[in-house]
Order: C-alpha cells, then sequence, then structure tokens
C-alpha cells in the first residue's frame, strides 16, 4: 500500500496524560455557570492526527468555557503511541476498532481488549455528554464529511453549525456501535446531539485546518465559547450551502478478492442505476439508482467484514 505524504506529523501530547478527572489524557473545564455538558475527542483512531493537534491547540489557548462544561478526551492514545511514519496505518488501533464498540453488549461483556479497556474508561464522560463532537479524518483524500450517525436531529445540529459542506445520514455500521449511535444520540426523542467530523486526508495540513475550524465552530454553537472568539479563530471559509448524503447500503467485503470495478473517489457520483461498481467473488453490486454517492471508498486491501463503500444519494 502506498503512502500519502505526511504533510502533518503526530504532536506531543505526553505533558496532557494526566489531568483532572483521574482517567489518562480526560481534561475537564468547568465554568461554574449553567449550561451544557461538552465532549470533544480525538484520537477515537490511533493514526487520525489532525483531531489531536485540534485539541492541543485549544489547551494551548488556554480555553475556558464561559458556561457549562466542556471535556477533550484523546481516545486512543495506545494506539496513537505505535504510530510509525513509514507504515502509518497500523496504529489505527491495537486490537480492535474502538468505535465499534460503544453498544452495552461490548462494554459491558467479558471481552477484554485494549480498545474495550479504554471505552469503558470513557464510557462515563460519553454518557454524561449532552453535546459530542468526535474529530476522525480519512484514509483517502476527500472533501470534509460530516457523519451525523442515524438520527436526522444530529443533521439539523450539523446544519446550525453550518460546516462541511457535505452532511451524511447513514444506517450505522455493520461492524458495531460507533460512539455518536451510544443511547441518546440516536434516540429522536432526546435532546442529546453528536456529530462525528471527517475532516480530509489524515496526514493533509488541511485536515489539521479543519479540524480546529469544526472545533472553533462548535464550543460557539455549544455557547461554551462567545461568537466572537469562535469568528476569529475559524480556519476554512464556510461552505456556500450545505447538503445531505442519506446511505442506503454498505458495501462489505467478503473476501480479500473484493475489488472495484470503476474508478472511484470521495463522494464521487456513479451517474447512472444499475452501473457495476464492485465486485466480489460471484456478488456484484451495482449502482441502485442515478446519481449513486459513493461515500468514504476504501482502497485498501479489502478483508472480510470491512464496509469498502457506503452507497447512498443526495436529498438536498
Amino acid at each position: 500500500m502506498t503512502n500519502p505524504p505526511l504533510e502533518i506529523l503526530p504532536p506531543d501530547i505526553r505533558h496532557l496524560r494526566q489531568g483532572n478527572t483521574g482517567v489518562d489524557y480526560v481534561h475537564r473545564f468547568d465554568s461554574g455557570q449553567p449550561g451544557p455538558e461538552v465532549l470533544v475527542q480525538a484520537l477515537t483512531h490511533g493514526n487520525e492526527i489532525c483531531g489531536a493537534h485540534a485539541l492541543v491547540w485549544l489547551c494551548e489557548q488556554g480555553f475556558q468555557p464561559q458556561r457549562g462544561r466542556l471535556t477533550l478526551a484523546f481516545a486512543n492514545v495506545a494506539a496513537f503511541e505505535r504510530f510509525d511514519p513509514a507504515a502509518p496505518h497500523r496504529s489505527r488501533f491495537v486490537d480492535e476498532d474502538l468505535n465499534r464498540v460503544w453498544a452495552d453488549e461490548a462494554l459491558l461483556g467479558t471481552v477484554d481488549t485494549v480498545e474495550r479497556r479504554r471505552a469503558r474508561e470513557l464510557r462515563p464522560f460519553v454518557d454524561a455528554a449532552d453535546l459530542v463532537l468526535d474529530i476522525h479524518s480519512m484514509h483517502e483524500d476527500c472533501r470534509p464529511l460530516m457523519v451525523c450517525g442515524t438520527a436526522d436531529k444530529n443533521a439539523d445540529y450539523a446544519r446550525e453549525l453550518g460546516v462541511p459542506g457535505d452532511l451524511l445520514i447513514d444506517t450505522g455500521h455493520p461492524a458495531g456501535l460507533r460512539m455518536v449511535e451510544r443511547g441518546g444520540f440516536s434516540d429522536p426523542a432526546s435532546p442529546k446531539r453528536a456529530l462525528l467530523v471527517e475532516c480530509g486526508q489524515h496526514w493533509s495540513s488541511r485536515s489539521k485546518a479543519v479540524a480546529i475550524d469544526t472545533l472553533v465552530r462548535f464550543l460557539g454553537l455549544t455557547g461554551l465559547a462567545d461568537a466572537e472568539w469562535a469568528l476569529r479563530h475559524r480556519q476554512v471559509p464556510t461552505p456556500e450551502r450545505q447538503r445531505l448524503v442519506r446511505v442506503t447500503e454498505a458495501v462489505v467485503a467478503r473476501s480479500t478478492g473484493f475489488h472495484f470495478l470503476l474508478p472511484v473517489q470521495g463522494l464521487g457520483v456513479v451517474p447512472k442505476a444499475g452501473t457495476p461498481i464492485a465486485r466480489d467473488g460471484d456478488q456484484v453490486w451495482c449502482a441502485p439508482y442515478d446519481d449513486t454517492v459513493l461515500v468514504m471508498p476504501s482502497m485498501q486491501h479489502a478483508r472480510p467484514g470491512n464496509t469498502q463503500v457506503r452507497l447512498g444519494r443526495y436529498e438536498s
């Protein structure tokens, strides 16, 4: 696998290990004023370093919320510490994907992995949060994308945020529950909201700018930061409009023989229904409708159970 150029490298976070919560790499800032419980998480995957840069940047600003409480969590630090510029993909996780273990069956079960132990440490902060921003990046080069879980209320919140230009409602992940879908975050009747921003390619300098920009806008929207501060620290232009992609199908590899049948790129569009998209043995996936959107296609070596692409369509 060819690695893209590393325009950014992992930040040094060792000085942030000891916070004030009793859990390593978790910091809580309390304004002393009424307001929401807000959680911002980075390093859900150890090789997605733009979010870590954003959290380090915020700490260097000496930021204090003007109302409510803010928790900053560096999540899979064990994987992050394994980062090797010569093989940067290998630090995504240690034992399993941290963003697939957020169902109670996984968290309260007896299976013991590095990621489940860390999720169990982070669970009280996740469950206490009213509003969550989970900062990610992507293997392939793609414009930023806001994953709003399965609940339309989160897409509505992303529209209030104003970034990025592409929003996603999907069907959940077949390999396990993501953090932004846990509990009230996926309940339409709950006031809780959770967003997962995919900032762009993992090691692009633009991804770092998008991560900081989304963070400051999010703090402004929650009311933890005043509007002038959030405006002053914006890093990228506000898109002219936002469009929602609604996913209808996840294409999951059955074997290592999975391959695409046409050139693909993130948020690329297949114009005609019925166009063959991918094959795995005797299984062929075709565009289910005109203007099928290819959401986060993975050109990595396929493994059974891996989601290789999601298929969706623009609604607005």
